[in-house]
């Protein structure tokens, strides 16, 4: 299943791991994607969104 949000299209981005000793490894920041009924076309479906996207409207949640 694909780590992207079907509303806005964010997904994972790279970076970096760096210890306190400075050893430097790399590393994926996830994006924090739930599992939602929501109303889409008229109709219920279960997607996935992150939670940027629950938080300012941009999905209504079915009841």
């Amino acid at each position: 299943m694909a780590k992207r949000c079907e509303i806005c299209g964010k997904g994972p981005v790279v970076g970096r791991q760096i210890s306190h000793a400075h050893n430097v490894s790399a590393r994926r920041f996830e994006p924090n994607l739930q599992t939602v009924r929501a109303m889409v076309h008229g109709g219920v479906k279960r997607i996935r969104v992150c939670t940027r996207c629950l938080r300012s409207g941009k999905v209504v949640k079915a009841a």
